[in-house]
């Protein structure tokens, strides 16, 4: 389920976030800041730039707070923000022409730039990785679609409208997610693991951060 309908609204927090009192806008970034980032490093897989749309995100939030007249539920309106502000970025003509240099340069998406999965002081299930490098792996579009229909619970009619396309164009590239992500996961699966010594484990988990 969808984080941002987890958020919790408050009638006065938002109008005086929205008229500019930097309490309460600390506090609404305190209940929106989690799943925002969350989306945005889904959709934006290297790590630098996922942040910096996630600053971008918070700041064309308060921008256009004054613009939110309650017809949608609030977390329905922060998360359409959060996905503007990726799509702006993965459109842009700079990342297109770093993804086409990628490409030539063989690059595996999965490991695009500076990726790398999250670091936990507890060594991650292996399982988990390979969700996270097959997410990695799969093309902007596609990962952002499937993002929002399974995780975020978003139709394919909203799907299309946010792309300005049509419904078949989300359903196509839910469907090649799908297809991508069996493939990934079968060759994770297929291929030999090897396994750490518990000595092995723990030095990894003090040198988490």
């Amino acid at each position: 389920m969808s984080r941002f309908l987890d958020i919790p609204v408050d009638a006065e927090c938002l109008r005086l976030a929205a008229a500019g009192d930097r309490e309460a806008q600390r506090q609404l970034y305190g209940q929106v800041s989690g799943p925002v980032f969350a989306l945005v490093r889904r959709m934006v897989v290297p790590r630098a730039a996922a942040e910096d749309v996630f600053q971008d995100c918070m700041v064309s939030l308060l921008r256009n707070l004054p613009g939110f007249r309650g017809e949608a539920p609030f977390g329905a309106w922060v998360r359409q923000v959060a996905i503007r502000q990726c799509l702006m970025h993965l459109r842009s003509p700079w990342q297109k022409a770093r993804r086409a240099l990628a490409a030539v340069a063989g690059v595996d998406g999965a490991h695009d730039m500076d990726w790398t999965p999250e670091q936990r002081v507890e060594a991650p299930a292996p399982e988990l990785l390979d969700v996270e490098r097959a997410l990695a792996s799969l093309p902007d579009a596609t990962r952002a679609v499937v993002w929002m229909f399974d995780v975020e619970g978003m139709s394919h009619e909203e799907i299309a409208a946010v792309f300005g396309r049509t419904v078949s164009f989300s359903k196509s590239q839910l469907s090649r997610a799908h297809a991508l992500l069996r493939e990934r996961l079968s060759e994770s699966a297929a291929a030999p693991r090897v396994a750490l010594p518990d000595s092995d484990l723990a030095a990894q988990g003090r040198a988490a951060p």
